[in-house]
């Protein structure tokens, strides 16, 4: 059967056709999201330091790609806001032809994740990891927003978190009573609009306001006009970056934390895509998708882009279960931009600012963040260290030592649930009901044999306990059965520390027996050629041939 892995869904969907109902819908569904998407891209981009129209054009060039490419048949992509702390800082080190350089450079990265097929682990993040770096973005985007949301008078923002809160405080009797106004309005305006209607974001509703009212009644606050000038009605032709190798060594970090971030949040929305509709994703025709979205959002002079959970989710509950919602959305907002780029300008910054603080708090996820702090101390200590470093550092220090924390303590668990117990004390157990725990079958273990029993993965976390406690057995039997029916693999480390111990063991003149290994495990130690040390004959499928065979060797 042909694997369908690397098919979009988009392709899918053409042979399978789509009824007319459901086309209506996903058009209708589109418009929607378009509507949605308009105000965050002018905001994302202007939060990371770019022009308003780069936003649009990733929204418009990205998520058209998306779609037409994606592994989810009802993925929303483009830029978001856990971009903005990455984008910021690569404008500010690198310009924009350093960030345009990055994105493009990040799509190739994200395509090799995708070819790779490392969009099957992808997914497999800690909750703990996520929760912290996302609530970290949150507070990191709010703490950006302060300026244009009181309409401080102040020059650039310090880059710096605490740099940041002190300059606010030395400029707080600057405030715009004006602008304040009107960034309070929004967060209220966008909080409670879904009463009226659920179909139109109160975000979209408030920009019109307040443009209406700053424009007629020529209000003293800053526009986007003010800051950035006019907003052009075209995407430029595309362009190649100019690209070398030290470039490439001076962006490389930057574009891998911005393909990892992508990839992840594009796998997260996918996933929580299918939660929603019932469907299955194609992780890593995704990734490809992703990463040929960037590549195409570099060309274009675009910024990051991926799968957008807030979007994609209001596709979804508007009725869009194809990718022809996604296109839709892409070319609604390409004929608002040729069509009303002009009247975007006369935006009031503080009304962006309202709605990013909004999409701060929506991502800050607290309700969960206070949960984790019930849990595990080790989930709180991955949790809290993610947070703090994403605020205080940068997010890319975050997810790496959020990453190699989460790791060491997954090997911890899995070290403590691999077991190693001599038989008696199977033996010597019975439970509440009085029935012995070991088999039946296995009646007797004979003089001069000792009989362990490993439960669990042997590798490197675990094989260190294995080592221990096998060393330290005080008693040299003649024969030794080590049991590994439970073992469900074994890695080198493992395989290692096994030949020290059987050499250790010949030494001694005590013989080695493994009874029970799984094919996965057999193959593996026959590689090490731990079989032609050991013997094939002494490495037995159960625990009776195991038996019969120490019973032989006691014999010789």
């Amino acid at each position: 059967m042909k694997s369908n892995e690397f098919v979009p869904k988009f392709i899918s969907l053409i042979k399978d056709g789509v009824t007319k109902k459901q086309l209506t819908k996903d058009v209708l569904s589109g418009i929607i999201v378009g509507i949605v998407a308009l105000p965050l891209a002018i905001a994302f981009a202007i939060a990371s330091g770019v022009s308003p129209e780069k936003g649009l054009i990733t929204a418009i060039i990205a998520g058209l790609v998306i779609s037409v490419l994606s592994g989810s048949r009802v993925q929303i992509g483009g830029p978001t806001g856990a971009f903005i702390i990455i984008v910021y800082g690569v404008v500010q080190e690198h310009g924009v032809e350093g960030l345009t350089i990055a994105t493009f450079m990040a799509g190739f990265f994200i395509i090799g994740f995708g070819l790779a097929r490392l969009g099957n682990y992808l997914k497999f993040i800690s909750y703990p990891l996520i929760v912290g770096f996302t609530s970290g973005i949150a507070v990191v985007i709010f703490s950006t927003q302060i300026k244009d949301f009181f309409g401080l008078q102040m020059g650039p923002v310090p880059n710096d978190f605490v740099d940041k809160w002190i300059s606010y405080a030395h400029y707080v009797k600057t405030i715009n009573w004006v602008a304040f106004s009107i960034s309070v309005g929004t967060v209220i305006i966008g909080l409670n609009f879904y009463r009226v209607s659920k179909k139109i974001p109160g975000s979209l509703v408030a920009i019109v306001l307040s443009t209406v009212l700053v424009y007629v009644f020529n209000l003293p606050v800053e526009t986007i006009e003010s800051q950035f000038g006019e907003i052009p009605n075209k995407i430029s032709m595309p362009q190649i970056p100019n690209i070398n190798f030290d470039t490439i060594q001076d962006l490389i970090g930057p574009a891998i934390a911005i393909a990892l971030l992508g990839a992840i949040e594009s796998l997260l929305s996918a996933v929580v895509a299918d939660g929603m509709t019932g469907g299955k994703h194609r992780s890593n025709m995704e990734l490809i998708a992703q990463g040929t979205a960037n590549i195409f959002s570099g060309l274009f002079g675009g910024i990051p882009a991926t799968g957008a959970i807030a979007r994609t989710a209001t596709n979804v509950k508007n009725g869009g279960r194809t990718p022809i919602s996604g296109i839709i959305h892409a070319l609604f907002l390409l004929m608002i931009m040729l069509l009303f780029a002009p009247i975007a300008k006369l935006i009031p910054l503080s009304c962006l600012a309202g709605i990013l603080v909004l999409v701060a708090y929506h991502m800050s996820e607290w309700r969960s963040f206070r949960d984790l702090l019930k849990s595990n101390r080790m989930d709180v200590l991955v949790l809290l260290t993610t947070f703090f470093l994403t605020i205080f550092f940068d997010l890319i220090l975050a997810i790496q030592v959020g990453l190699i924390l989460s790791s060491f303590i997954f090997m911890k668990r899995m070290s403590e649930a691999t077991s190693i117990k001599n038989a008696k004390e199977f033996f010597a157990y019975a439970d509440n009901k009085g029935e012995k725990v070991f088999e039946e079958e296995l009646v007797y273990i004979p003089r001069n044999v000792m009989l362990y029993e490993i439960n669990g993965p042997l590798f490197f976390g675990a094989s260190q306990k294995f080592k221990d406690f096998l060393t330290d057995s005080k008693q040299l039997p003649k024969v030794l059965i080590i049991r590994m029916r439970h073992v469900p693999f074994i890695d080198a480390t493992g395989i290692n520390f096994l030949k020290e111990f059987y050499e250790r063991m010949a030494f001694m003149g005590t013989r080695l027996i493994i009874s029970g290994a799984n094919q996965q495990v057999k193959k593996d130690l026959l590689k090490a050629d731990l079989f032609s040390d050991i013997g094939k004959e002494n490495v037995l499928d159960n625990i009776d041939d195991a038996i019969i065979r120490a019973e032989e060797l006691l014999n010789l």
